[in-house]
Formats: structure tokens, sequence, C-alpha cells
């Protein structure tokens, strides 16, 4: 196991996004102040509590889940994408690492960024509305898990794409309402029951509600089906990403 070219690649990934903190860091807690005016002052002033929790507090799970989508796989697809662009992708595939270690690399460097910005949002939250975690454990766990495997998922595309249009297609037209649709800012309880039953299809409902019982014991969905649909999801990424390096698809070409 070559450990130093795999923390080689993670240095590399971290220090960037040390760089550019302006668009890390404070754009994701600009956006989250700006949900919590937008959704907690005037949704929350008509909507007072959701299953006995305060409004404002019930959809802080929700908003830490929608940033830690779209930055796991913002920063995995362009880690990736980037060194195939510039064509320092054949000098990755020409050390002497595995893909497991420049998987590692990539993967782990977009899993502890996403992670750093929620727990950061995690804490802004703390600024506006009181936040309870009853169970510590579970939360990190779904936190580590979604991070981990959306960011896998941003492997995958960042190896799809072939242009930086391609980058954004897939998490702005499917993740995003998905996670909007997938009950970030409300219980999918209140819909209809046609609508609770196409809401079960949205994987995201199931990352949401496992991520929300750690907070306040709540969810749409039982805690031990939200991990399991966890780890499908986890096992679908990891198959894509071992078949991509077994075909050399998109790598070699």
């Amino acid at each position: 196991m070559n450990w130093r070219g795999a923390f080689a690649i993670f240095d590399y990934e971290m220090k960037r996004f040390f760089r550019t903190i302006t668009q890390s860091i404070i754009s994701p807690v600009i956006s989250t102040t700006l949900y919590f005016v937008v959704f907690g002052a005037a949704i929350g002033a008509r909507i007072t509590q959701i299953d006995g929790v305060a409004y404002g507090s019930y959809i802080v799970p929700g908003m830490i889940m929608l940033a830690l989508l779209g930055q796991s796989i913002a920063n995995a697809s362009f880690g990736i994408y980037f060194p195939r662009f510039s064509g320092t992708i054949y000098e990755y595939l020409s050390a002497p690492i595995s893909a497991f270690e420049m998987v590692l690399g990539f993967v782990g460097a977009a899993a502890v960024k996403s992670l750093l910005i929620g727990l950061i949002i995690l804490a802004t939250s703390y600024l506006f509305v009181p936040v309870t975690i009853m169970h510590p454990f579970w939360m990190i766990t779904f936190l580590v898990l979604t991070a981990i495997t959306f960011s896998m998922f941003g492997f995958i595309i960042g190896l799809w794409a072939d242009g930086f249009e391609k980058l954004q297609i897939i998490p702005i037209l499917i993740v995003t309402p998905l996670t909007f649709l997938g009950g970030s800012f409300y219980s999918i309880k209140v819909l209809p029951p046609f609508w609770q039953s196409v809401s079960y299809l949205n994987p995201v409902v199931y990352l949401i509600s496992g991520f929300r019982w750690s907070f306040y014991e709540v969810a749409d969905v039982s805690r031990d089906v939200a991990l399991g649909m966890t780890a499908v999801f986890m096992v679908l990424c990891l198959s894509g990403v071992w078949w991509i390096f077994q075909t050399g698809y998109r790598l070699k070409s």
C-alpha cells in the first residue's frame, strides 16, 4: 500500500481547497444564512412545528444534507476532471500507485472538504435556531457515509464528463431537484398519498430521513431503512469506480 502516493494526491487537493477559501467555505455559509432568512423567518412564521420540532430547527439537517451532496459531487468531479483536461491524468496512471490509492486520494479529499463544510453549516445554524443532536454517533455515521458515497459519485461524473458544462448537468438537473423534493424543508407526510408513494422512489429521501432522525428522532422512514439505502448507493458507486478502472473508460482515451 503506497500511503505516501495517496497522501500526496490528498494533500494537493486539500491545498487547492484552502486556496479558494472564499468560494469553498464562505459561499456555502452565506447560502445557509439566506436559507434561514427565507425559510426560517418567512415560512417558519406560518409553519410553527413539524412532528413536534420547531420549523427552523427541523430544516437544519436538510440544509446540511443539501450542501453536503452538492459539495461532495462538485469537489470530486472537478478534482478528477481537471487532470483529464490538462493531460496530467497520465502522470497519475503511470505513477507507482494503484487505482485504489488514486481513488483514496481524490475521494478522500473531496469527502473531507464536504464534511468540513457540513460541520461549519451545523455550527452556523446554532446562531439562528436551537439544534439538538440526540444521537451524535448516528449523525456522524450518516454524515461520513453520505460524503464518501457522493464523492465517489462525483468522481464518476468527473470521469464521464467531456466538458466543463457536463460537470453541472447531473448536479443541477438531477441531484439538486431530488434534494429539494426529498424532504429537505418539509416532511413528505404532508403530501397527498400518491405523491408520498412517488417520494419513496427518491433516494435522497432516505439520506435526509436518517440524518434528521439522528437529530430529533423524527423521520419519514426508519433509521435502518435509511442506512440500508445509503449502503446500497455506496455499493453502486464502488461498482462504478471499479468498472471504470477495469475498463479504462475515459482514463486512457
